[in-house]
């Protein structure tokens, strides 16, 4: 039977990780499948060894967990002597699984990539540790297959794991009664609780200025495990703000705009229609020192997405300096509904090119052909999905 070995460094990653489980288990049910990693993975069937999810953290905040993701990667080499895996697969955050692709390239065992590192924005330099490190790239943007394989890297687009987990049925369509009703708007901090704390006071900032702008505006904010209790804290002095954990779903539909971090979540946000603002809050240190290493002029994934890189949303990137651009830019769209029936026209015609499910499916036929033989290297599809066949069954 084979032995799939996972690693998970947070929330997103898990959720990834819980939809690959199971689609393994669709496939290959006598499977061994275990790792790092969070709650949603283990209730997919799978052995974590270590929860992984509740300590993310992103630029400096990343040193002071080095010190666990090393006890990690020395109890995995010596777990390994007695439980060899035929396949280990790093899901997402490049940060820490290069270590662990590091670690099975050295133990002879085959590592695939789950989400491709983006070194198309930043730091482009590890294109080496990929080529020396990872055996497959499973990508998830449409456009990263060709920029891998043009620099000497096997690599598949499978599809964005996002259309797995949302409902094909869900509620695409405005909420009723705006502008004659007061506003909603999502405040969206990240699933990382170093995401939030970067971010979410100058969200409260934006929103205590919108207060000013638009009697009885209401806030919406969900949040993760490893963000609530913290997101409540910052926000105890906005009397109309609403903080639910894990209601992405439930509550982003009702906004007429959110103010959402960078990343996944503008492209969750999109899958429901809503208009958005993008923001990202970096450390300042980190971007004087480190800047000249981005080799992008967006970082919004649905601006990276749209055709030509169109700004389809506005985004302040890094978020550095006085909030008052992202207030108003908030207000001029709150103030224009026109301007926020044409983001919204332009995020669904985006959303529909993509939403078609079938990454996980794709990421475990592709993992199971890397255990079974040798890896299929033909390119990909434009977007494997259900309704047309995906590339890795091609033959």
């Amino acid at each position: 039977m084979p032995r799939i070995f996972l690693t998970v460094a947070e929330v997103s990653g898990d959720q990834h990780a819980a939809q690959l489980v199971r689609a393994l288990r669709q496939l290959a049910p006598s499977a061994v499948i275990e790792g790092h990693g969070g709650p949603l993975m283990s209730q997919a069937g799978a052995i974590v060894h270590w929860s992984t999810t509740q300590g993310a953290r992103m630029g400096l905040g990343g040193v002071l967990r080095a010190w666990e993701v090393w006890r990690m990667l020395r109890w995995t080499s010596e777990y390994f002597q007695q439980n060899r895996p035929d396949l280990l697969v790093g899901v997402d955050s490049p940060a820490m699984n290069f270590h662990f692709a590091r670690l099975a390239h050295e133990r002879g065992i085959p590592f695939l990539q789950y989400v491709a590192p983006q070194l198309w924005a930043w730091r482009p330099g590890r294109i080496k540790k990929v080529r020396r490190w990872i055996d497959h790239l499973a990508c998830i943007l449409p456009f990263e297959e060709a920029y891998f394989r043009q620099r000497g890297v096997q690599a598949t687009f499978v599809g964005h794991p996002l259309f797995d987990e949302l409902d094909a049925r869900r509620q695409t369509q405005p909420p009723p009664g705006y502008p004659e009703r007061p506003p909603v708007v999502g405040l969206l901090a990240g699933s990382r609780r170093s995401e939030a704390a970067a971010n979410f006071p100058r969200m409260v900032g934006v929103a205590q200025i919108l207060q000013g702008q638009f009697p009885g505006v209401r806030f919406l904010s969900p949040t993760t495990a490893a963000t609530d209790a913290l997101v409540r804290q910052l926000g105890r002095d906005l009397p109309t703000l609403h903080v639910e954990q894990d209601a992405f779903d439930r509550l982003v539909p009702q906004c007429d705009l959110c103010l959402t971090v960078s990343g996944t979540a503008t492209l969750h946000v999109a899958a429901y229609g809503v208009p958005m603002v993008v923001v990202y809050r970096m450390n300042p240190l980190l971007v004087r020192t480190f800047g000249w290493l981005m080799h992008t002029d967006t970082f919004a994934l649905v601006n990276l997405l749209a055709p030509q890189r169109k700004h389809i949303v506005p985004e302040l990137i890094p978020w550095l300096g006085p909030i008052d651009n992202a207030a108003e830019t908030a207000v001029r769209l709150l103030r224009d509904p026109a301007a926020l029936e044409a983001q919204r026209r332009a995020l669904g015609e985006l959303v529909q090119s993509l939403d078609r499910p079938g990454a996980s499916l794709n990421v475990a036929q592709l993992a199971l052909r890397m255990i079974r033989g040798p890896v299929f290297s033909e390119p990909a599809v434009i977007m494997p999905g259900a309704d047309q066949p995906s590339a890795l069954n091609r033959r």
